[in-house]
């Protein structure tokens, strides 16, 4: 019996969404904890946040084709023929295809955002020297520096959260689905689009005002221009909105009749609760680590030390809301 088989039988429970949810999320700690090891003991961050956005678009993909990979692999065992394996394009144009439009227009979603955050992390660190200040007193302690592994999962598993309910509800389901585009989908879609496009914006603005400081066209300590004159953190804006889309697009469906049957729940109010609960966490955990954890507050201590002093930075920072951009 091969490993692959092994793991499909062990994670091969009886209720259909469990058994594609599970191994989904065991795979983003399997890939964080592979990529901990070397990590540490090479003492380096440099392929953190890279590994960060692999680990997204992996189990993203497995979520998405466990299902045919269990069929398949079922297929074989009795010697029946093999099902084929669903097609994307006509998922999108509404013809089925083994797959529903909303779980393939959400899962490029995320790879997109996935592949675009990852590379330009990695490019940024990679002109660093490879070095993240962040990891500067966790990088020499191993079971500090796994415990960042580890967390690096569990951001990955919380966020990803409504994207793998989804991918999990069995694909036999979706055909009573309405066809028609509701007004989760659009609004879903409408906040991804709209917060995607903020924070791609943000982050070439600083990139190009870092890229201009290096070569001294100019001489500022701290950006006040574009998007960053609206917000202190544009990119957290953005990043915030684009999570809540798509818990919004997802969470329509996950409340719906057809997402309570799959998850296994009885409808009602405690059923409508816990799909809202899948499709919530995603933008409620991202609000957090950004408002509580390593996002606002470390970069807000950083420049007030750094600047606290100088009645210009004084200015920005009452002139400029600290998150929500003013007109």
């Amino acid at each position: 019996m091969s490993v692959l088989h092994s793991i499909l039988h062990a994670t091969n429970f009886s209720r259909p969404f469990l058994s594609t949810l599970v191994p989904s999320i065991g795979l983003a700690y399997t890939i964080q904890g592979l990529v901990a090891i070397p990590s540490i003991l090479a003492q380096t961050e440099r392929f953190y946040d890279l590994s960060g956005s692999i680990t997204y678009i992996s189990c993203t993909a497995l979520s998405l084709y466990l299902p045919t990979i269990r069929a398949r692999f079922a297929a074989a065992a009795v010697g029946s023929a093999k099902p084929a394996w669903p097609s994307i394009l006509a998922a999108l144009a509404g013809n089925g295809g083994g797959f529903n439009w909303r779980q393939v227009a959400l899962s490029a979603a995320v790879s997109i955002w996935a592949t675009r955050l990852g590379t330009y992390l990695f490019s940024r660190i990679s002109s660093d020297n490879g070095t993240d200040s962040r990891f500067d007193d966790i990088r020499s302690s191993p079971p500090k520096f796994f415990g960042a592994f580890f967390a690096q999962a569990t951001w990955v598993t919380l966020c990803l959260m409504p994207v793998l309910a989804l991918n999990s509800l069995p694909t036999s389901l979706f055909s009573t689905l309405p066809a028609a585009t509701g007004l989760t989908d659009i609004l879903g879609a409408l906040l991804f689009i709209g917060g995607f496009s903020f924070e791609v914006t943000a982050d070439r603005q600083k990139n190009k005002w870092v890229q201009e400081k290096k070569t001294k066209k100019h001489s500022e300590e701290f950006l006040t221009r574009g998007l960053w004159s609206k917000s202190r953190h544009p990119n957290y804006f953005g990043e915030v909105t684009l999570w809540t889309g798509i818990a919004t697009l997802a969470g329509g469906v996950l409340v719906s009749n057809v997402g309570q049957l799959g998850i296994g729940l009885t409808g009602g109010s405690l059923g409508i609760a816990a799909a809202m609960g899948m499709a919530g966490i995603s933008p409620a955990f991202v609000s957090l680590l950004l408002f509580k954890v390593s996002g606002i507050p470390l970069s807000e201590d950083k420049y007030d030390k750094r600047y606290g002093d100088r009645k210009d930075y004084q200015e920005w920072k009452k002139n400029t809301p600290v998150f929500f951009p003013k007109l």
